[in-house]
């Protein structure tokens, strides 16, 4: 029912209450009001329900210019979307020039966002709550539905297999602590919590595991891609069957945006399928045509000496205790509503590709993984204590 029919209905049904009440001949009326005071206003109208989805949306972008964001943009474009962005204009200003682009600062200066009003917003920037709570409350009245790109790091226990969206989450000590390195994924649930209470049943939150592919800053999964490509003996961590999950971020981007299609809302891991860190090498060197040859080590003699996974070899989690399930986690929920993967090929050479554009001085100092010479001192020491067959083991030297 329109606003407008709903006003006349109200209207016509106190017209009727007036006329039944109206006094016949010889009764009384009462006295009007003598003080002047204007009629009571008529109450607020409830609103209508806000219908989500559809095609070509004003979509509002917080942040858009470092890693999923410009492909947030493009996959929008590309299906006919109009795209606003908001940010400080300290990274990558010269994105996407033919772009609306709205200044400030999320922390305290959301002037540029007041009085506009867009189909959806997508917050790709939120890390801490009381931020988070200040823009979804500004926008809540004048949007139809508010996305949060949030993490898989949000889940409390990773012991186990299978965690889908219903697992707890962690809980910072303090709730009220903007320490995100310490308490990145509590602050994470928090967040996701905040823009669920301004804009309640209107909600959408994404959550993704290791974002991965062209354009990624951190070197994450670039390591692998990159290592390979050189060639080479490889070290390669742990058990070949160990799983790793990660998803392309153009994938990412357009299952976001076709989550906004369809109007779903409600929360989402956005993860790719687990994959065995053995089919992920593998698969790379053909991709790559690589003559990379792999030297698997153990987990054991990995930690005796202090490589850590994830850092120091990216992408790999073994199944340390606490660990078991964080590679294993469901994605049903969003292959149901359309996340599609790409092949593992198209991933490996894309990054590569974009790799290679990088200036040589970026490229010599990966910000993720060991360096070259670590690995050859750890293959070294590897082949020392297990001698290939038929040939003796190394002796270690006296002390002098």
């Amino acid at each position: 029912m329109s606003l407008a029919r709903r006003r006349f209905l109200r209207l016509a049904s106190a017209a009727l209450g007036l006329a039944a009440c109206r006094p016949g001949p010889g009764e009384q009326t009462a006295a009007p009001p003598s003080d002047g005071a204007p009629p009571p206003a008529d109450p607020p109208l409830r609103p209508e329900p806000v219908l989500l989805g559809g095609p070509k949306q004003k979509i509002l972008i917080l942040g858009g210019t470092a890693f999923l964001g410009p492909q947030l943009v493009e996959a929008a474009q590309a299906r006919g979307h109009s795209v606003t962005l908001f940010n400080r204009g300290k990274t990558r200003p010269e994105l996407f020039p033919d772009v609306e682009k709205l200044r400030g600062d999320r922390d305290g200066d959301l002037k540029a966002l007041q009085g506009r009003t867009w189909d959806t917003v997508i917050d790709t920037s939120g890390y801490v709550p009381r931020i988070v709570k200040a823009s979804a409350e500004l926008l809540a009245p004048n949007v139809r539905q508010y996305v949060f790109v949030s993490t898989i790091s949000v889940y409390a226990d990773t012991s186990k297999l299978g965690i889908d969206e219903d697992a707890p989450v962690a809980v910072a000590p303090d709730p009220t602590t903007e320490d995100i390195p310490a308490h990145y994924g509590a602050l994470k649930a928090l967040c996701e919590q905040a823009a669920e209470a301004a804009v309640p049943g209107r909600t959408t939150v994404i959550r993704p595991g290791l974002i991965v592919g062209p354009g990624d800053g951190s070197d994450r999964f670039t390591y692998w891609p990159a290592r390979v490509a050189a060639g080479g003996e490889v070290l390669a961590p742990g058990d070949p069957s160990t799983p790793v999950q990660f998803i392309d971020v153009r994938d990412l981007a357009e299952f976001i945006i076709a989550a906004i299609e369809g109007g779903h809302v409600g929360v989402y891991n956005a993860d790719g399928a687990p994959l065995p860190m053995g089919e992920l090498l593998t698969g790379s060197k053909a991709a790559l045509a690589s003559n990379a040859e792999f030297t698997w080590v153990d987990r054991q003699f990995l930690a005796d000496n202090k490589v850590e996974p994830w850092s120091d070899l990216p992408v790999w989690l073994p199944p340390d205790p606490g660990f078991e399930g964080a590679a294993t986690f469901r994605i049903d929920r969003a292959t149901a509503i359309g996340l599609k993967f790409r092949p593992l090929a198209e991933t490996v050479t894309s990054t590569v590709a974009w790799w290679n554009t990088l200036p040589e001085p970026r490229r010599a100092k990966m910000r993720a993984g060991i360096t070259r010479e670590r690995e050859a001192q750890l293959l070294a020491a590897w082949h020392a204590a297990h001698p290939a067959p038929g040939k003796p083991k190394a002796k270690k030297k006296k002390a002098a």
